[in-house]
């Protein structure tokens, strides 16, 4: 097919789409737009109702929506801004989301409540009376019209569209027993053991019920897919001390928040929104967004990003850029963005119905008409027909995947794995390359002394002892960490006099009389003694590992210390494990090149990407895509992005709430060995999905046959029927055993 002619430069719209139901109504929707005259491409999410459509600008919204209004769905444009946070819109979409929710759980529950005692009566009181069938009568006509509604209405309106779907055939096959059951009620009225032989109620409130049940777990993953947008957007605090130009302070909405306000920031707080610092200096945690485990320091002049936590000290900042503009709500709308991209897992059982929905009402109507044409009566002719829709009803279809994810992810979360994504089942199948970023995901993401080097009298734990006293006073990050692990070796650090800190060079310190500096090697140098020969070179080794080094002198003793985040306990396995299942790992990371080489190298992996801003971590996601799916492991906001375009997202479970929201798979224990094992598990359970279709399908193709020839009554159609549910089921307990 040649491509659409392109009448000017390509624009992006994006659509919330209403009245979608399932994956079929996605395929509707892009054929839709996509026959609009300027559309290049269109992509529909069935997670969040998204439609992204690339044009021509000869092309409108209200082009686009009426086409998608054509198509029998409501439509209207995404404005560009993201939703801020707090704002009339995000409350208004969380409670969208939240009623749709509660409405779907609402649903399910009347529909359990009154097909319960239907399918009692009917299985186990035969020798009922006749008011008792009418009693059945009203509750699954309830069930079925009442809360089964939807089914009807996307059946009608596939059928105006000239196309057909599972809801085809849950609204035929229930509405087809319904129907036969109430010719049967009113023909057989006296006759009561007569009517209890041709009353098949239960068969389409159990339907009803079952693909409900379904639709509530897929209700459920849906319903999270934009809580890690609202996630992002409340990393930011909700008020900010503005300092007026008489240099009073008072507390505001960050939402009042202008461009060139100054703004006061205290130890412990999060940073309103981006700006550069005017007053003051500080260390400020980036690592959420440039994923740099050591706390930046930040002086007059440095910029600061919105969302990040001041850690000592206090500052002030002139707003520079506030709402929609800063970092966060770019990194919010990017997420918004990669997730509208990614296509849903489109269900098989749709698929296959484009074919075998109009095959089995053709072959019904068939049977009707046939036994009518050979002498057979009315009745027989009616009943036969109906057993063939009633045995292809998809009860086994219904429960295919539901009961496969229920099992799958309980056994998930006893391994600590949690499952929240169904596409994320259809991916693993496919991943190729897992993208793992490095702090706090291979990392620990905190700063540790790994190196001790000493020169002179001292040995390491005299040395950390003194380094440590010299720094008891300081504030620096590294200050903090020599700290730790000399709490760690039960070391008990000497009193420090005449304390005093040199910005960007270290501090120094008097000791039981005795000078000591702690700090660059260089200023070190300054101090009048000359460095030891060998120290250079240590030096520079432990730098070229990618650690952070600095020196200490005390008197006559030197000694060099080094910081470094360290590798996770399980992380070199985890990696092992993945290369086992010919996935190939890949390292990317704000971090240093350095670094990040010699973290590569510990834990196994050689493909590294290196000094990668959070928006550009997408962009690899996307270079690496192009060879094959693309699984991305990652724990903080700089992930986000990353997690939402890959394939499958997976989220360490100590990692941000953001990230966690974004990923499809979550590991709780924080033990990166858990990824192989997410993969084996998702694997086996869309390999069990599968399974359950092909065997529900292979029944049908069993079953309609002697439907057809009368073998089947209604009863006994029912009855098959239930027994390749039961078999599903099983089918889908196997996953208890995993591994």
């Amino acid at each position: 097919m040649s491509s659409p002619a392109i009448h000017g430069p390509l624009e992006e719209t994006q659509l919330l789409v209403g009245n979608m139901t399932c994956a079929s109504c996605v395929r509707r929707v892009e054929r839709a737009l996509a026959k609009t005259p300027g559309v290049i491409q269109a992509n529909v999410n069935y997670a969040n109702n998204q439609a992204t459509i690339e044009h021509d600008d000869s092309v409108s919204a209200v082009d686009l929506i009426h086409s998608v209004e054509k198509a029998g769905y409501t439509a209207e444009k995404i404005e560009e801004e993201p939703v801020e946070q707090g704002s009339d819109a995000a409350t208004l979409a969380a409670k969208s989301q939240a009623d749709h929710l509660k409405s779907v759980q609402t649903n399910l529950a009347l529909a359990g409540a009154l097909s319960l005692p239907v399918f009692v009566v009917s299985m186990f009181w035969h020798g009922r009376p006749e008011w008792t069938n009418w009693v059945v009568f009203v509750l699954s006509t309830l069930v079925i019209f009442r809360c089964g509604r939807q089914f009807f209405s996307v059946a009608a309106k596939s059928i105006l569209h000239g196309s057909t779907t599972m809801d085809t055939l849950i609204a035929v096959g229930s509405g087809s027993a319904w129907a036969y059951s109430t010719y049967a009620l009113v023909t057989y009225h006296g006759m009561a053991h007569m009517q209890n032989e041709h009353l098949y109620y239960e068969t389409g409130a159990v339907i009803v019920t079952l693909v409900l049940l379904g639709r509530l777990l897929e209700a459920r993953a849906r319903s999270g897919m934009s809580e890690s947008i609202r996630k992002l957007m409340n990393l930011a605090p909700k008020t900010a001390w503005v300092v007026t130009p008489n240099g009073t302070e008072h507390e505001i909405p960050v939402g009042r928040l202008r461009k060139g306000t100054l703004i006061r920031v205290r130890p412990g707080e999060a940073i309103a929104t981006d700006g550069l610092v005017t007053d003051g200096q500080s260390f400020v945690d980036e690592s959420m967004v440039t994923g740099e485990p050591i706390p930046v320091s930040k002086q007059v002049g440095d910029q600061v990003i919105g969302g990040t936590l001041n850690d000592s000290g206090s500052f002030v900042f002139r707003a520079e850029r506030v709402g929609s503009e800063t970092a966060l709500a770019q990194i919010a709308k990017l997420v918004e963005r990669a997730q509208g991209s990614k296509a849903p897992m489109q269900g098989l059982a749709d698929k296959v119905s484009a074919v075998f929905v109009p095959c089995v009402i053709s072959i019904a109507l068939l049977t009707l008409v046939g036994y009518l044409i050979s002498g057979h009566s009315l009745d027989n002719s009616i009943l036969s027909a109906v057993a063939v829709l009633v045995v292809a009803c998809p009860c086994a279809l219904g429960l295919a995947t539901p009961t496969a994810l229920m099992v799958g992810t309980g056994r998930a979360s006893e391994l600590g794995i949690l499952v929240k994504d169904g596409s994320a089942l259809e991916s693993t199948c496919r991943i190729k390359t897992i993208v793992f970023d490095k702090t706090g995901t291979l990392t620990e993401g905190k700063p540790r002394v790994t190196d001790i080097v000493t020169f002179g009298n001292w040995n390491e734990e005299a040395a950390l002892k003194s380094a440590g006293s010299l720094e008891s006073q300081s504030q620096h990050p590294l200050a903090q960490a020599v700290g730790k692990e000399a709490k760690r070796r039960g070391l008990a650090l000497d009193s420090a006099q005449k304390f005093e800190s040199v910005s960007g060079k270290g501090v120094c310190a008097e000791i039981g009389g005795t000078m000591g500096w702690i700090g660059k090697s260089s200023w070190i140098a300054e101090q009048g003694a000359p460095l030891p020969e060998p120290l250079k070179s240590a030096e520079c080794r432990l730098e070229e590992s990618g650690k952070t080094v600095f020196c200490c002198r005390l008197g006559e003793d030197f000694a060099l210390l080094a910081v470094s985040d360290v590798v996770g306990e399980h992380s070199a396995e985890a990696i092992a494990n993945l290369k086992s299942l010919q996935i190939e790992p890949v390292m990317i990371t704000g971090d240093n090149l350095i670094s990040a080489k010699a973290t590569a190298k510990l834990v196994g992996i050689t493909q590294v990407e290196a000094g990668v801003l959070p928006a550009d971590k997408a962009t690899f996601v996307k270079k690496y895509q192009q060879h094959g799916a693309v699984g991305m492991v990652g724990d903080g906001v700089n992930d986000a992005v990353a997690l939402a375009q890959a394939d499958l997202g997976i989220a360490v479970g100590s990692g941000t709430d953001v990230a966690i929201e974004t990923a499809g798979l979550i590991l709780l224990r924080s033990d990166l060995r858990g990824v192989a094992t997410a993969v084996r598990l998702s694997r086996a359970t869309l390999t069990t999905i599968k399974g359950n279709l092909f065997w529900a399908f292979i029944y049908n193709l069993v079953m309609i046959p002697l439907a057809v020839l009368g073998v089947l009554s209604p009863m006994l159609a029912a009855g098959a029927m239930a027994f390749s549910s039961v078999s599903v089921v099983l089918n889908s307990l196997r996953l208890k055993r995993f591994p």
